[in-house]
């Protein structure tokens, strides 16, 4: 099931409507409906708050795994539209990871190879997961660039 199907039916379980939950989330009902529907994903921070006012995990809803896959599925040019048959990914990720500074590299595998959440990251390096998150952002942006370069030639 899809995340906003989880939304919907742990809302539902617990006798909430769109604008019970909204009011406890300090969102608007209309983005609740937006999650529900599909037309707009809760980044993960906002699905763990979901989950704890739903009284549920944050797996219940979605896997931290589908998060990380998502957010690199989109940096590939033409994902989705078939252009990807003959990219070699991993090789493309080696060449692109060599570019990041050292900081930023072991940031980026340890986010999308060891599956750390950006908090754990941030613990272990001392910053803020607003920190890591603005790295992981900044070089999903250059991994984005760095693959369209690469499939253009």
């Amino acid at each position: 099931m899809d995340i906003g199907g989880r939304i919907t039916e742990l809302r539902r379980e617990k006798g909430l409507t769109q604008q019970e939950l909204a009011d406890r989330l300090y969102v608007s009902r209309q983005l609740v409906s937006k999650w529900e529907s599909g037309d707009r994903r809760p980044d993960y921070k906002t699905v763990e708050k979901i989950a704890q006012t739903l009284e549920a995990k944050p797996e219940d809803i979605v896997r931290e795994e589908d998060v990380i896959i998502e957010e690199l599925a989109a940096c590939v040019p033409g994902e989705g539209k078939g252009g990807n048959d003959c990219i070699d990914l991993p090789a493309l990720l080696n060449g692109f990871l060599k570019t990041l500074p050292e900081a930023a590299c072991d940031i980026f595998i340890r986010r999308y190879r060891a599956h750390e959440t950006p908090e754990e990251i941030g613990a272990r390096y001392g910053v803020g997961d607003n920190y890591v998150r603005s790295i992981l952002a900044r070089a999903r942006k250059k991994l984005k660039k760095y693959l369209k370069e690469k499939q253009n030639g």
